[in-house]
This record gives C-alpha cells, structure tokens and sequence, in this order.
C-alpha cells in the first residue's frame, strides 16, 4: 500500500516543475527564472502555481518590490539542487570525453587565485577539451561556499580552514606569508624588523571584510596591531602602491614572484605567520561527475611549482 502511495505521489510530479522550482528558488524572481530557462513567463507563474498546489506552501511571497523565500522553500534548496544532480548524473554518458565533451564550469576563486590557477588551466582546457567553458566569480571565502553549497558554483579554489559537512575538498599547494616594501626602504642587509613592520602603514586586502585574519591573529598573540592606510579587494594592483612609498604589503608569497626587483623587494615577516592550504572545494552530492573530477584534476596538475 505504502509503494502504491508514492507511486501515486511521483506520478503528480514533472521533472520539470522542479527545474523551475531551482531557478525560481535560486532567483526569486520569475521574469528571471523565465529568462534563465528560455520559458515564457506566463508558464513560469503557471508552474509556480502548481508547485505552490504540489508542496502546500506560497514558496515565494511578496515583501514590496520583491520576493522572498518561505522558510520552507529554504528547506528546500539543498535537498533539490541534489536531486537535480543525481537525475543529472544519472542520465549523463557513463564515460567523459574531454575532447568532444561540451560544457561550462562555474569557478569562485580570488584574483590571486585566478593568477595562480587559471593560466595553466586554460591552456591544457585549449588543448585537451576545447568545448569546455568557464564562468568565473570573484567573492569572499564565504561567499564561495555559500556558493557550492547552493549549488551557484561548481567548484571553489581558496584557503578554507573550515568546510561545512556537505562539501569535499583536496589540497592545491601549501603556502606562506611574505612582505613587499621598496627595496630602498630597508637598511642594506634587506631585513625588516618587528618595530619597523609596527610603525609602517600597511595595504590590507579583503573582500567583504573578510580580511587575511591569519595576519591578524598573529599580531593578536603578540599583543600588537598594524595600521592599515588602504583597504582593497583587488590583489593584483596592491603591488604597485609599494614603489616610492613607506607601505608593507604582507600576502601569499606565490603572488609576489613577478615583482620588479629593481625598486621592490620581498622579505619574510618579522613574526610567525602560520603557512595555509590552498585548496578546491566541491559539494559532496557531485561526487560522481567524472567531468568535474576530471576538471579537478587539471587545475591541480597546472599549477606552477614554486622556483
């Protein structure tokens, strides 16, 4: 009786009412949910309607100008985007032809990610899987879990000392912390001591205030604190602020290899910085996506080893 039930139950559902449920769950708006899946957006309000009937819940419901989620269509969002996957994977070929397979990935990574990462990857894509695509975003390290999680990003490139249960993640390379400043900045043996590094003023990067705590952390052990002059997310143009200036940049060391060493120079800090992980992080649900495994695998194999 209870198989009988559920048979009944499934046969009330179209597949294709929850594609319309991801999208309009993921963009709380149903002209755009419309546009994402190439529908009208008439049928998008009529498939919102009986999802509406199906689940017993609004789903989506107005707060002014917009729409906001139920705490039930919250419920939802996870449980869904796993579904997805697995009808996906289950219906996908049993094997993933890099060189005829056509398809885009979502990646999150910071612009130093971005400098580490993608120019190896890019060029083994060109090679190896010419119709491969690449979408990629820029957030804070929360942001591109919340990212994966959702089901917005397929894979997240960063320094995560904590993941959440539901995704995976494997190491990158292991890094350290470094300081920029102008070569003629320093005394002539080039050593920066813990007094000068107090006393200068620093450019901090962050995105979303989420800021490089690990520096901070270690100053907050040693009962110290740094004065930041400027605050950017932008990794890339830091470097040039430092030339002719008393600033000290203190990043990953990997993104200062490329600096002019006639006017700058790249010392150690003059405390301990604990050295970090950078990792890939995916959700745990696509673990049997033999292309993102196989993508995974790439970005790890183009990485630059350190000179």
């Amino acid at each position: 009786m209870q198989n009988m039930q559920q048979m009944n139950d499934l046969r009330r559902i179209d597949l294709n009412l929850l594609v319309i449920l991801d999208a309009l769950l993921s963009e709380q708006h149903v002209t755009r949910a419309a546009e994402r899946l190439h529908l009208s957006q008439p049928a998008v309000s009529h498939a919102l309607g009986r999802l509406r009937d199906l689940l017993g819940d609004p789903l989506l419901v107005r707060a002014g100008a917009t729409l906001v989620t139920t705490p039930r269509a919250l419920e939802l969002i996870a449980p869904l985007a796993e579904a997805l996957a697995q009808v996906q994977s289950l219906l996908a070929p049993n094997t993933f032809d890099p060189a005829t397979a056509k398809r885009t990935f979502r990646l999150a990574m910071s612009d130093y990610g971005a400098a580490i990462v993608l120019p190896g990857l890019i060029r083994t894509l060109r090679r190896e899987a010419p119709g491969i695509d690449l979408q990629i975003s820029h957030a804070s390290r929360e942001g591109m879990l919340d990212g994966v999680l959702n089901g917005d990003i397929d894979v997240a490139a960063g320094v995560f000392p904590e993941l959440p249960n539901e995704l995976r993640s494997t190491p990158l390379f292991d890094e350290h912390y470094a300081c920029l400043v102008d070569r003629h900045s320093l005394p002539a043996d080039g050593t920066l001591d813990l007094p000068t590094y107090l006393a200068r003023p620093h450019v901090l990067l962050e995105m979303r205030g989420s800021g490089t705590p690990e520096i901070e952390r270690a100053l907050t052990a040693l009962r110290e604190r740094r004065r930041v002059a400027i605050s950017l997310p932008h990794w890339s143009v830091a470097p040039e602020f430092i030339a002719g200036t008393d600033l000290i940049l203190t990043v990953a060391s990997r993104g200062l290899r490329d600096v002019d060493e006639k006017t700058l120079i790249v010392v150690a800090p003059p405390f301990h910085i604990p050295s970090f992980t950078f990792v890939l992080a995916w959700h745990k649900r696509r673990g049997g996506d033999q292309a993102l495994n196989w993508l995974n695998g790439r970005i790890g194999q183009g990485i630059n080893p350190v000179s």
